[in-house]
């Protein structure tokens, strides 16, 4: 019985931003190597919208050496500067991003598991349908040529997979080896924050 689905998968892109993912990012640790968490300090006010998560105070910990540090925002003038999404590390603590594999002679990387679920119902579709989003704001307009192109959908579906796999894991023995620093974020701005909302 064949249970393939008889007509094209879609995916429309609604024009989610990337910092959508950013409410929890798995990191290598600066201590053990194993997998931490980066996420917004406990305690803070409920936020309003996606753009806050650029500037909310951070906390990076790992359970399985107990590790921990503290992330602050930059001020300029009365604005919080906040951190600039992309690459392969996390824009808070500078760590290399917990998911990451080799794929296509490139590496593929995600924040977390939402990111997975988003990245792969991308690449599975063999009909995608854009958005009104700005293309400069919207993920899937910024994607790498190379995850986009129809040859490579079954190969960056497999390293999407292989990360699935990596995010139940959390010792250091099971640490990818492309996750190490790169050193490849991305170009610097200057988002500011003030009382009326991000800039």
């Amino acid at each position: 019985m064949n249970n393939e689905p008889s007509g094209p998968v879609r995916h429309h892109d609604s024009g989610k931003w990337l910092v959508r993912f950013a409410d929890c990012i798995l990191v290598v640790c600066p201590r053990c190597g194993g997998r931490a968490l980066v996420v917004p300090r406990p305690g803070l006010p409920e936020r309003k919208h996606y753009g806050e998560l650029l500037f909310l105070p951070r906390r990076l910990s790992c359970s399985g050496c107990g590790a921990t540090d503290a992330w602050e925002p930059g001020m300029q003038g009365k604005g919080l500067v906040g951190a600039v999404m992309g690459g392969t590390e996390d824009p808070f603590f500078r760590r290399p991003l917990w998911l990451q594999t080799r794929c296509c002679g490139k590496v593929l990387w995600a924040y977390n598991e939402a990111h997975l679920d988003e990245l792969a119902a991308y690449t599975g579709a063999r009909l995608r349908e854009r958005g009104l989003a700005r293309p400069t704001l919207a993920m899937f307009a910024r994607l790498p040529a190379w995850m986009k192109r129809s040859e490579n959908r079954d190969k960056v579906l497999a390293g999407l997979e292989r990360l699935r796999d990596l995010s139940e894991r959390s010792s250091p023995a099971d640490r990818s080896d492309a996750a190490h620093e790169r050193d490849d974020r991305p170009r610097t701005h200057h988002s500011l924050y003030f009382r009326g909302g991000a800039y």
